[in-house]
């Protein structure tokens, strides 16, 4: 039995540029962070007593007899991928819930081939696992989505990407880093209220690639603007603040359907209740709103959101790791 333990992410800058058909053609810069909420997978052999060959315990629970007749994609692909073709059993638990923002598929992605990888004798690097999980998701499940929350669910850590051609380059910086840690105690989420599926609503903004260009550029220079911010600001807080509203002020250009009325209405409470930024996580649409504020301003934005989900939260150093092997169960 194996259990991997996967970190989701909070993208601070770039989304949107993480995308090879932006990428490929243009620098790009991510800065995002794994965060302590976590995805779980737990894979085993199955022992071969039962009328199928893999179980699958998810949201749903699949019992089949061949790896073609797996529904959920992700561990159908991966097993593919991997050539595994052994008794198979695996259970998926998380933290929060999906379609959330947090790049909880990635996660679940990255942990899944950490666990078969170890299971298959193999070990990789952090930057293989990423780039394992960007082929499975972007190849061979031929999912809508970028290139960013693999490289954190694997790394871990304060990151800065660096995307050119089709390779990219991790810069790690320190969590007790005095710009980071304030960025670490200033952030609340706010669950808005309602899930969405995250690649509908980037093969929305892909369909639209050609009249963002101009967009994806503002935001290309948020990022650098950013990335010089957290090595010489004297006020990070209230700097960052400032480049997340203009960060989101730009993403809601790529589609129509990264925001709406409910969304609008829950940022404009926090902005007039204390924070200073804000923006919604992941693709847009729904899942969790991002607020920046002083600490001491935390309580009092939490009781305006009674009725929320919120979450504070500390930042992840790890990445996925494997939290438990043993090769007699």
């Amino acid at each position: 039995m194996i259990i991997s333990r996967t970190p989701f992410r909070i993208s601070f800058f770039g989304g949107g540029t993480d995308f090879p058909i932006w990428y490929t053609q243009n620098r790009s810069k991510i800065i995002n962070v794994a965060i302590n909420k976590y995805c779980y997978v737990n894979i085993r052999k199955l022992p071969p007593f039962f009328k199928y060959k893999y179980r699958l315990r998810y949201h749903k629970t699949e019992e089949v007899k061949s790896i073609n007749k797996i529904k959920h994609p992700t561990v159908r692909e991966s097993l593919k991928f991997l050539k595994y073709n052994d008794y198979f059993e695996m259970i998926h638990n998380a933290d929060l819930p999906a379609q959330s923002g947090l790049g909880a598929s990635s996660s679940f992605t990255v942990g899944l081939l950490n666990c078969l990888n170890a299971f298959n004798n193999k070990y990789i690097s952090k930057k293989k696992l990423a780039m394992q999980a960007i082929n499975i998701e972007q190849n061979k499940v031929k999912d809508f989505v970028g290139s960013q929350d693999q490289i954190a669910a694997s790394f871990g850590g304060f990151n800065i990407i660096d995307f050119y051609g089709n390779n990219f380059k991790v810069n790690q910086l320190p969590l007790g880093y005095k710009n980071i840690k304030k960025l670490e105690e200033s952030i609340l989420l706010v669950f808005s209220g309602f899930s969405r599926s995250a690649s509908k609503v980037e093969k929305n903004k892909i369909k639209k690639f050609s009249k963002n260009i101009e967009y994806l550029d503002e935001i290309c220079k948020i990022s650098n603007e950013a990335e010089n911010k957290i090595y010489n600001s004297k006020n990070i807080l209230s700097d960052f603040a400032e480049l997340l509203n203009k960060h989101w002020y730009y993403k809601k250009k790529l589609s129509e359907n990264v925001s709406n009325i409910s969304i609008d209405r829950l940022i404009k409470l926090g902005l007039n209740n204390g924070a200073i930024g804000a923006k919604v996580l992941g693709a847009g649409d729904g899942g969790f709103i991002l607020f920046l504020l002083e600490k001491k301003n935390i309580s009092k934005l939490k009781k305006k959101f009674f009725n929320k989900l919120v979450l504070e939260l500390e930042f992840d150093s790890t990445g996925s790791q494997l939290i438990y092997f043993s090769e007699n169960e």
